[in-house]
């Protein structure tokens, strides 16, 4: 098991340790799950934004919900002119489908093909059982706790941080530094 870096209180205040190296494990988890992504997709030719995309695609319809190409652009943060462009590469890699929206023929409902869904199966389906297993060895009255936790750090990091972003850029754009 990798153990979080110890020594420093740069970012956290030192007189609660192990409050600290939660959050030190936090980011741990962190680094080697983007590293997990990256992998995966170079693996599959693709750079971390189609790996986002089929992802969302697949969750969707797991879920048995449809996805439009604006569903998808708003999950990915991106431009619709992005997303056209990141469609235009999962559908010419055979990963994705454009079909006729069922009820509105003016759009379009994206699906993952039947070799997506073998890949992506075959490329996480070894780290995604490591990880119950890791979730399963949490004991059950503690669950609850961690749940709480990650959905906190989770909302933490949602919630803008004006003031801590203006001392950092400053509100016209511009380093702080350089004032």
């Amino acid at each position: 098991m990798q153990q979080p870096p110890g020594g420093t209180a740069y970012w956290y205040d030192s007189d609660d340790d192990d409050a600290r190296h939660l959050l030190e494990a936090l980011r741990v988890f962190r680094r080697s799950d983007e590293a997990m992504r990256r992998r995966a997709g170079r693996e599959m030719a693709m750079n971390l934004t189609d790996l986002r995309a089929l992802r969302h695609v697949i969750a969707a319809e797991r879920r048995g919900d449809s996805v439009t190409p604006r569903d998808l652009a708003e999950d990915l943060g991106i431009s619709t002119a992005s997303t056209t462009k990141v469609l235009d590469r999962l559908t010419g890699s055979g990963h994705l489908e454009r079909l006729p929206h069922p009820r509105d023929r003016r759009s379009v409902v994206v699906v993952a093909t039947p070799d997506a869904h073998a890949e992506v199966r075959a490329r996480l389906a070894g780290a995604h059982a490591r990880m119950l297993a890791a979730a399963r060895a949490v004991p059950e009255h503690c669950r609850p706790a961690v749940r709480d936790f990650l959905l906190a750090m989770a909302a933490s990091v949602d919630t803008p941080d004006d003031a801590v972003a203006e001392a950092v850029v400053g509100d016209d754009g511009a380093p702080a530094a350089g004032r």
